[in-house]
């Protein structure tokens, strides 16, 4: 607010002394000097009037008294020792009866002094205000983030009043403090005023009680108003008070206005969940993110960025994301998948899975693991699953029918615990030394292995035909971590 008039009577360097008894409390928003004998034409009420009296007579001092106060200014400061050597007592009276603050400025100090005092502290208001206003946003700003409760719970602490969100029907969303409730009865009133225009103030019997200044606002960008917002405080706001105001209403209109961009790929996870068929199923991508997890399987400081991330991006908003034990599972719209690969690619390594959809999900996952596992050993940043050599074939295949060939040919050597040993070996195509120094081991425990399991296949792994089955079935079950299928072997 602009500084009281008594705030620059107290400034000892201007040296002004009060003549009359009229309130001081008034705020000064400006100082004009002017010698007119009718100065209002060119004031707008609150001003600070300076004079040395040039055209001031006896005769004409209570009608320039009265247009000051008519106009509405904050004071009259006779400057003495210029053209008269005292303040004339016809003006002295005429202030006195008509309530007009006069103060008797010294002849040393010069109106210049006064314009740039009050200036200074004009300037000093301002900059108190947007830093509070500045402030006030940050904090409503962190408020709105923890939901509408805490951000109404905020605003009523900034003002120093009561605050009520209303939804668009009246009934009470949240209310800080809560015995504010009541209120809304009287205020359900007055929504229909603010159909067409953005907001309505209230006081004392208009909305308001026990004296409290009530300013209510629509929430929405629409015409159809998706909530308001009501505010109380004991005196009317002044300017930092409507801007802290308008701040809430613009974050709460924010979060209602909140494109419904996921509201179909929720739609479709409830079907799928439910058991419901999809009406218009829309493809989908899963992808596989680097992210590292903790022991407890919280997703650390990586994996919580690349969560930041998503969340920041409207392409973002529109995915689905779950921490797994080494990475991040995200749910992408096939149409958004380069834009939300983009994203999470500069954190680490991305498999992407082909499109699916409903069911097709669960297959989709394991398509984007096995892709990521390949990105993450050859180097590469992205890597589709379709890249990966030999699913072109794989692809042409019923999956149902396919796993189960796979998992009934794999069965015994899995109950043996022969698969990693088989796996090493068909990527090594057949050659002992190889897979066994992959495996760790000497190349007679290898040959006996696959002696074993040659006998528990009743099949010759020599044979390339058996190794192309046994390549197939290893490529469907599950292989997080072999490299079978995958660019580099």
């Amino acid at each position: 607010m602009p500084p009281s008039l008594s705030r620059v009577i107290a400034l000892s360097r201007l040296g002004l002394r009060s003549l009359t008894e009229a309130p001081k409390d008034v705020p000064v928003r400006w100082v004009s000097v002017s010698e007119l004998e009718d100065p209002t034409p060119f004031l707008e009420g609150g001003e600070l009037v300076l004079t040395t009296g040039m055209r001031l007579t006896p005769e004409n001092a209570a009608g320039y008294v009265a247009r000051l106060v008519e106009r509405g200014v904050a004071g009259l400061g006779f400057a003495v020792g210029v053209i008269h050597d005292k303040v004339p007592p016809e003006l002295v009276e005429a202030a006195r009866e008509q309530g007009l603050a006069l103060l008797e400025v010294p002849k040393p100090v010069p109106f210049i002094a006064i314009g740039k005092a009050v200036s200074r502290m004009l300037a000093a208001e301002w900059y108190e205000d947007t830093t509070r206003a500045y402030q006030a946003q940050r904090e409503l700003t962190r408020a709105a983030l923890k939901g509408p409760g805490p951000l109404i719970t905020r605003l009523a602490r900034e003002l120093g009043g009561w605050a009520l969100l209303l939804d668009p029907s009246g009934a009470v969303r949240n209310a800080e403090p809560a015995r504010a409730r009541r209120r809304a009865a009287a205020l359900a009133a007055e929504l229909p005023r603010l159909r067409g225009t953005a907001s309505v103030s209230l006081s004392e019997g208009g909305g308001g009680s026990e004296g409290d200044h009530v300013v209510l606002q629509a929430i929405g960008l629409n015409k159809r108003p998706r909530g308001y917002l009501a505010v109380g405080t004991p005196e009317p706001l002044p300017h930092v008070g409507h801007t802290i105001v308008g701040a809430a209403v613009s974050l709460l209109t924010l979060k209602s206005e909140t494109p419904r961009t996921g509201r179909a790929l929720r739609a479709e996870l409830a079907a799928h969940l439910l058991g419901l068929p999809e009406e218009t199923p829309t493809p989908h991508r899963v992808l596989a993110a680097s992210a590292a997890t903790s022991a407890s399987g919280a997703t650390s400081a990586s994996g919580a960025e690349v969560l930041d991330a998503l969340e920041a991006d409207p392409a973002g908003e529109r995915c689905l994301a779950v921490p797994l034990d080494d990475a991040l599972a995200v749910i992408v719209p096939d149409a958004l998948t380069d834009q939300v690969v983009a994203l999470v690619a500069a954190y680490g390594s991305v498999g992407v899975s082909a499109p699916a959809s409903g069911a097709d999900l669960e297959r989709a996952l394991r398509e984007a693991e096995q892709a990521l596992a390949a990105a993450r050993r050859t180097g590469r940043d992205v890597l589709h699953y379709g890249d990966l050599p030999g699913q072109s074939v794989l692809g042409l295949m019923d999956p149902g029918p396919a796993q189960g060939f796979a998992e009934a040919l794999l069965a015994p050597l899995e109950a043996e615990g022969l698969v990693p040993s088989l796996r090493a070996y068909i990527e090594a195509n057949g050659q002992g030394e190889t897979a066994a120094r992959t495996l760790g081991v000497h190349r007679h425990t290898l040959r006996t292995r696959m002696q074993k399991a040659a006998r528990l296949l009743g099949r010759d792994l020599d044979d390339p035909a058996v190794r192309a089955e046994l390549w197939i079935a290893l490529a469907l079950s599950a292989n997080h971590d072999g490299p079978i299928g995958h660019p580099g072997d």
